[in-house]
């Protein structure tokens, strides 16, 4: 299992804990869409913090959306998750290219810069559940803990890390989603936050080691954490010829016949995976035939 979440509870069952190791699946997603450094690190933070989400939901036809809006040159990053441990996504504009900050750190706030973070929540019900909260950083990590207090009314510490390799490959990549339950003690909530905030970024955690588990114990260890389960998590991306057929249809009849009369055939590109589908004459003609 290379990429996984461990579900975790701590302090008595007052604080809830989600750690996740996710290398090979920012790595996944950065191969599919050629990103620059930058653009890696932002889309695999919040591919890291959407794939945690997921797994918070109940059902098992549950999903969740994270997009985030801003003015920055990215654009727009939208990721998906379920409850599987699913999860695909993709970065607007995937070849922005900044100079590092001073502190020689990739520049993701101004990469994403000022806007919004919306999240929608497909529970199953009529209508889907949409909250969403102003960007306070574009650091990502920070942008999630903000959603989580303003729109869910929920306390929570997000840390989100993708480190990249002089090579433009992952070298590590991770994060976590901790919060606090409703009968949590003063005291536990005071060391917690003293704990957390001389925690070192979990990248960095990454290179003394990679085991999950241990890395979870050495930072927590004195709240008594209990781990629940492990979940494998993938970049998994859902398209289909016949999703994309009905793509197609869905322009209607009339648009339908022009394609087919100006150019005989259609490429469509996912925007998730970037796998092309290709559609001849012949293929078009049916779905004309259906779109009528």
């Amino acid at each position: 299992m290379k990429n996984y979440v461990i579900r975790a509870i701590a302090a008595d069952k007052s604080i809830s804990i989600f750690f996740a190791i996710t290398t090979d699946l920012v790595e996944e997603a950065r191969k599919k869409h050629n990103t620059t450094p930058v653009a890696t690190a932002a889309l695999g933070r919040t591919l890291t913090g959407a794939v945690i989400m997921g797994l918070m939901l109940k059902g098992e036809q549950n999903k969740l959306s994270v997009q985030i809006k801003g003015d920055g040159p990215l654009k727009e990053i939208l990721a998906v998750a379920d409850n599987l441990g699913n999860v695909k996504g993709y970065v607007a504009n995937p070849s922005v290219d900044l100079p590092l900050r001073q502190d020689g750190k990739l520049d993701v706030s101004s990469a994403v810069g000022n806007g919004k973070m919306i999240v929608i929540k497909d529970l199953g019900l009529k209508e889907p559940y949409s909250g969403q909260s102003d960007l306070v950083s574009g650091e990502i990590a920070e942008d999630f803990t903000a959603y989580f207090a303003y729109s869910e009314q929920q306390p929570s510490a997000v840390g989100l890390g993708v480190l990249v390799d002089r090579d433009e490959t992952v070298k590590s990549a991770g994060g976590f989603i901790i919060q606090v339950l409703p009968d949590v003690q003063e005291e536990v909530l005071t060391r917690l936050e003293e704990r957390l905030k001389w925690m070192p970024p979990i990248t960095q955690l990454m290179e003394i080691t990679t085991d999950g588990e241990e890395m979870l114990r050495m930072v927590l260890d004195e709240f008594d954490v209990e781990i629940l389960d492990k979940k494998e998590v993938n970049f998994v991306c859902d398209c289909s010829v016949r999703k994309l057929e009905k793509a197609l249809i869905s322009v209607g009849a009339k648009d339908l016949k022009e394609i087919i009369e100006e150019d005989g055939q259609a490429e469509l590109t996912c925007h998730f995976c970037n796998t092309k589908y290709h559609f001849d004459k012949e293929h078009l003609e049916r779905l004309y035939e259906e779109a009528q």
